[in-house]
């Protein structure tokens, strides 16, 4: 598990909209500005606002427009690549082969409906004949080499204190809801989302036997169990402390500590040959070590079953699935079931990623993007460190570390230079269920593999079709797979303004990342160390303060608001992004020009490109589950935050006093 990448924008084809942009050749939709709303006092709206009201959101999605819905297109093109591989003879274990049958297993529904629940039988059996605590934690080891997590959260990542080496981390899990907080909040919204998952839970254990009334008294337990757990999980704002969520421990002093667990006996059952290792949150571990024996066997039993029916019920008969939805739509609010050639090529993504990955490449990207978009991040990195040398609040040394890491900072565009292997994974065409538990077992062994081994810094952590963009901390990377490298963020025949209000920000965004309230406790080799003075960095801690208290003011639903704590580094990013792509731009021959395009200057184009790279609407109950669980702003307010600090955008636009949006100066956010 990477648990710092941060995988901060999405975006992709301008299809994900229900209708067509006009004008793409000048790339500002001029019919889609409202000039009955005034810059100043909603930017996202004066941009987006008419499509917004007219954009419809397909049943089958929680979304619509850029940002992660522009992935929907995209998918597109790699189920069609899919169903074309599918239907072709290949060469038993070629790449190919693999993609399609895998692809085929999946989409042969009337063999999957026909084995029911039996391929979880044998693990049923399994869980029957636990008898102790010792048997419960090899049953949760075995199991977890082949995808069925539940109460041991595992993963190799390097080192935070010496980020290059990788080292064995666990992490807090075992709950089904969202996050901790669902399982404790008591509004109205909490309660029908509580009470559609154990409905849920109950009609899974319906489902393999248990009657009714059983079923409702085993939902209970279960989901007393994930309550116990829950209260002594790390909330999402508390998991941002890094240095808190980091411990490394000798395994035979936690062994004293918890015997319970018996760590030595279940890391050897993990074959994970360590004798050191990271606990990230501590508490968990405790109470999972009491809850082992205060817990009956038969109730710890009844969860290991739900927890194996809500780990595959997608991968199993067609009442699993529909019971999955059921809970789907109440948590998310989509309306209907995504087709089963989306789903495949979702699953196919996750798990044959970068081998479908080689395809599209092939089939869909412009190698002439890479040099494009390496010499737009060049341009960022010089804007940026003339920002760093102008600014008033740090200090000279502490400056020429920043710039350090700054240049440090390594560049992904567009794809791996060296493709995973995937020669061990074995895929037969008609069977789904055991192709999955395959797949499983070969990503366990790939990471597992890199245990208490050197660093490969030349890893992704995201596919190359993937529509996003991220920079990941102990890498001290920034990664702009091909997904992303196409319009309304980037486009060859755009000018200036568009492509550096587009993926400009985006570059700038995760540039940002690197000095962000995480990022700026890594140094420039990816490790947890200290490189400011004390003076500077309490100053920086003050100006991430003011981000905090500026985004909690913002009401997204009702009385909703933006967690501030919790999406304080994104805002960060996107303040900096923005004011660091608008630098870069002034440097480019359009940048210092005044032609108008469209009946807008250079740089209202460029402040337009930037609301457009975030044209959503969603539905209401995703968005009330992103705000409480996504460390990103939600699209409007990555929009009008960030451009109320900005003081070109108040130039460009006659931005006054006495319109909403509108920030004292010394209110706005300065930062980088």
């Amino acid at each position: 598990m990477n648990r710092f990448l941060y995988i901060c924008l999405a975006a992709g084809f301008l299809g994900a909209c229900n209708n067509p942009e006009p004008h793409l050749r000048t790339f500002v939709d001029v019919n889609g500005v409202d000039p009955s709303i005034k810059p100043g006092d909603n930017f996202f709206r004066y941009v987006n606002g008419r499509w917004y009201d007219t954009a419809k959101i397909a049943d089958d999605q929680t979304g619509v427009g850029s940002y992660m819905f522009l992935n929907i297109p995209q998918k597109q093109l790699l189920q069609d690549i899919l169903d074309s591989v599918a239907k072709a003879q290949h060469t038993p274990g070629s790449l190919e082969q693999k993609i399609g049958d895998f692809y085929a297993s999946g989409m042969d529904t009337t063999t999957i409906n026909q084995r029911g629940y039996t391929p979880l039988q044998p693990i049923f059996t399994r869980i029957d004949a636990i008898s102790d605590a010792p048997s419960l934690i090899k049953f949760v080891a075995t199991e977890l080499k082949t995808g069925n997590h539940s109460i041991i959260g595992f993963g190799i990542s390097p080192d935070n204190k010496n980020s290059s080496i990788n080292i064995a981390h666990v992490f807090q899990t075992g709950i089904g809801l969202p996050d901790r907080d669902y399982y404790f909040k008591t509004d109205s919204s909490t309660l029908g989302i509580q009470q559609a998952y154990k409905k849920y839970i109950g009609v899974l254990l319906q489902l393999t036997g248990s009657a009714p009334d059983a079923a409702v008294k085993q939902a209970d337990i279960v989901y007393d169990i994930e309550k116990q757990i829950a209260a002594s999980h790390k909330t999402n704002i508390e998991l941002r402390d890094i240095n808190a969520n980091f411990n490394k421990k000798a395994v035979a002093a936690i062994n004293k500590t918890q015997p319970n667990i018996s760590w030595g006996v279940l890391l050897a059952d993990l074959d994970a040959k360590t004798d050191s290792i990271d606990v990230a949150q501590p508490p968990y571990y405790e109470k999972l070590n009491g809850l082992l024996k205060s817990i009956s066997i038969n109730d710890w039993k009844v969860y290991l079953k739900a927890s194996t029916l809500k780990n595959y019920a997608t991968a199993l008969s067609r009442p699993f699935v529909d019971a999955t939805f059921e809970f789907t739509k109440v948590l998310s609010g989509q309306a209907t079931q995504r087709s089963r050639g989306q789903i495949m090529t979702e699953n196919v993504d996750n798990l044959l990623g970068q081998a479908l990955g080689q395809i599209y490449v092939k089939r869909y990207f412009n190698e002439d993007a890479k040099k494009r978009v390496l010499d737009l991040v060049n341009n960022l990195q010089k804007s940026f460190e003339n920002r760093i040398n102008h600014l008033d609040w740090m200090s000279d040394s502490t400056k020429q570390r920043a710039k350090e890491k700054l240049y440090a900072i390594t560049k992904k565009i567009g794809y791996p230079d060296k493709w995973r292997d995937y020669d061990k994974v074995q895929i037969e065409r008609t069977k789904y269920f055991e192709n999955i538990l395959s797949l499983n077992q070969n990503d366990y062994q790939f990471q597992l593999a890199k245990l208490n081994k050197p660093v490969d810094r030349s890893e992704w952590g995201v596919t190359p079709s993937t529509v996003t963009a991220y920079y990941n901390p102990p890498y001290n990377e920034i990664v702009f797979p091909a997904g992303i490298l196409q319009f309304p963020y980037f486009d060859f025949s755009a000018d200036d303004a568009i492509n550096y209000g587009g993926i400009g920000m985006v570059i700038g965004h995760e540039m940002t990342h690197a000095f962000d309230d995480q990022g700026a406790q890594f140094d420039k080799e990816g490790n947890v160390k200290n490189w400011w003075t004390k003076e500077d960095y309490e100053k920086f801690r003050a100006k991430t303060k003011g981000v905090i208290d500026l985004y909690s003011s913002f009401a997204v639903l009702d009385t909703v608001h933006i967690k501030g704590a919790l999406t304080v580094g994104e805002n960060t990013a996107d303040n900096g992004g923005i004011a660091i792509a608008y630098d870069a731009f002034k440097m480019t021959q359009q940048g210092q020009d005044s032609t108008k395009i469209d009946g807008f200057t250079p740089d209202q184009r460029f402040f337009l490109s930037i609301a457009r790279i975030w044209r959503v609407k969603t539905r209401d109950a995703f968005l009330r589950m992103y705000v409480n669980t996504n460390p990103h702003s939600p699209a409007m307010w990555r929009v009008n935050g960030p451009l109320m600090s900005s003081a070109p955008f108040y130039k460009a636009f006659k931005v006054q006093p006495g319109d909403k949006n509108f920030l004292p100066e010394d209110k706005r956010i300065k930062i980088w």
